[in-house]
């Protein structure tokens, strides 16, 4: 399995992919039923929905699934496929759109295949490592020339104070990008962050989760369509990173400066 070509399995995961878009949509609203740590929940759709591109995968390519809800092991050092049912459980319970299921092939901590499905959006982002970015079958690149307002997608700014990234840090870092790119969005949903910013709706996205299933797949689309991407130091990406700094070259090297310029995360700490 460990030579298999990126895009036949690209066509394995969209497969998968296809077979659950109904159940997320038909579920959209639906109660949390699971309280989790730190504030987070999963719905009857997140359980049902990871639970059937497991067996799907599994069936397919024979390869090992680690998945947000039902755990697995750490692609670190082997091929498997990582899963986020539901990213941005918040809005999908609430009905918004901004909502995403993530499905990505990583091989030894590298991600190889990714998929931003948002069928709420009528949105597909695919990248193979290789083979570029692709937004409903068409290409796609981050094109720094193209005259639109460079918007910049945001994390969450609702942290613990003793954290990595601490509220404090996080809203000063917010006010200093807002000085500089004075359109920034929050959605809710570091996929739909990612994904949007590999197809070119944002100059970049400053994001700082901690969770491989939120990253990896947005994390290769963004490198395919010709961003820069690496951790809030600045270092390249890795499946175990805090966050994702992402941009254009001048974009990514923009916002880089501003974090630079900032003292660290830990000094905010309460």
């Amino acid at each position: 399995m460990e030579a298999l070509e990126p895009r036949a399995m690209l066509a394995i995961a969209e497969a998968a992919l296809d077979e659950v878009e109904g159940l997320f949509a038909e579920h959209v609203g639906s109660e949390p039923v699971i309280t989790k740590a730190r504030g987070d929940f999963a719905t009857e759709a997140d359980l049902a929905i990871e639970t059937k591109l497991r067996q799907i995968l599994t069936m397919y390519s024979g390869l090992p699934v680690y998945g947000e809800e039902f755990g697995g092991k750490v692609p670190e050092q082997h091929t498997a496929w990582v899963i986020d049912p539901i990213d941005g459980t918040t809005n999908y319970a609430a009905g918004f759109p901004l909502c995403a299921m993530l499905l990505t092939l990583m091989r030894q901590g590298e991600p190889i295949v990714g998929i931003t499905s948002m069928p709420l959006l009528r949105r597909r982002v695919t990248a193979a490592k290789g083979s570029g970015t692709y937004v409903n079958g068409h290409r796609v690149s981050m094109n720094a020339e193209s005259g639109r307002p460079v918007s910049i997608a945001f994390g969450s700014v609702i942290a613990r104070s003793d954290g990595t990234f601490p509220r404090d840090w996080r809203q000063l870092l917010l006010s200093k990008v807002g000085e500089r790119y004075p359109t920034i969005r929050i959605t809710g949903s570091v996929g739909v962050d990612l994904g949007s910013t590999a197809m070119g709706a944002f100059g970049g996205t400053v994001t700082f989760s901690p969770h491989v299933w939120d990253n990896a797949a947005g994390v290769l689309q963004i490198a395919e369509a010709g961003g820069i991407v690496t951790d809030l130091q600045g270092k390249p990406w890795r499946h175990d990173s805090l966050g994702v700094l992402a941009g254009t070259e001048d974009v990514h090297a923009s916002l880089l400066s501003i974090i630079e310029g900032l003292d660290h995360p830990t000094t905010f700490r309460r």
